[in-house]
């Protein structure tokens, strides 16, 4: 009999903080990450389109699913990093994006997951990161749907475009300069 060894430091995260294409260039970028795919999370519809999602009535938000080793950065690492790179005092928006596909949210794997999910809201709220409530959905993970291939990778492969420039830039250099430690090295000083 064939025995698959699980490595149990390898976790799986969801987290919805605007558009998908900002999230996966940042969680990408750390050391400890072994994938991040954008796709769809939390709603209705069974394998949604991007277009189905974007009309806002599948309850779907834009997400990414992280596989990590959590030896390596732990789950309470994401989450601050989660926190610092975008708003989530902004219900169903971030930045010129609108809709609830952009809300924020983090989808629980466990109830591991649910409380330290809870205390870094919690201590975040305290520590006055953010003037306005935090919003923020912390809710048990149900479904996740990857997006279309032409999501994936976005802003690596579309430096140039001006979203990816004014967008998704400007989080990635706050990643560089308040997480240095965290970024893989082959990100390191480019981002």
């Amino acid at each position: 009999m064939l025995k698959i060894r699980v490595d149990e430091n390898i976790q799986t995260a969801t987290l919805a903080g605007g558009c998908f294409w900002c999230t996966e260039a940042i969680f990408k970028r750390l050391r400890g990450v072994m994938s991040v795919k954008s796709g769809y999370a939390g709603g209705s519809k069974e394998n949604p389109s991007y277009e189905d999602v974007s009309e806002g009535s599948t309850r779907h938000a834009e997400a990414i699913q992280i596989t990590f080793n959590q030896n390596i950065i732990p789950y309470e690492k994401l989450l601050d990093i989660f926190w610092a790179t975008h708003n989530p005092t902004t219900l169903n928006r971030q930045g010129n994006d609108v809709g609830t596909q952009y809300r924020s949210a983090i989808f629980y794997h466990n109830d591991g997951q649910r409380q330290k999910a809870l205390k870094s809201k919690e201590e975040m709220e305290k520590s006055g990161m953010y003037k306005d409530k935090v919003i923020t959905e912390i809710v048990p993970f149900t479904n996740f749907y990857k997006a279309q291939g032409y999501h994936q990778n976005y802003y690596d492969r579309n430096l140039e475009y001006p979203y990816c420039q004014f967008v998704i830039n400007p989080k990635i250099q706050k990643l560089l300069k308040e997480f240095k430690k965290d970024v893989k090295e082959e990100y390191a000083e480019s981002g």
